[in-house]
């Protein structure tokens, strides 16, 4: 018989796993946060972002810029 390990993918991210994938401070990251820029879920307390919100804000600061410098 064997078994396989089954590595569990991660579904989300704390605020401050979001702070640290950015470069940004954790302060900056609640405030994108409570503002809507980075949208997420609260779940009790505390607050949880999925990848694809992450992804959906980077893109938009990139449009954001392009549309800035152009």
């Amino acid at each position: 018989m064997s078994t396989t390990a089954t590595a569990i993918e991660r579904k989300w991210f704390t605020t401050a796993e979001v702070a640290v994938m950015l470069g940004f401070g954790l302060s900056k990251t609640k405030a994108l946060v409570h503002s809507g820029e980075i949208r997420s879920v609260k779940i009790g307390r505390s607050r949880r972002i999925l990848p694809a919100w992450v992804d959906e804000y980077v893109a938009q600061a990139v449009a954001t810029d392009m549309e800035l410098a152009a």
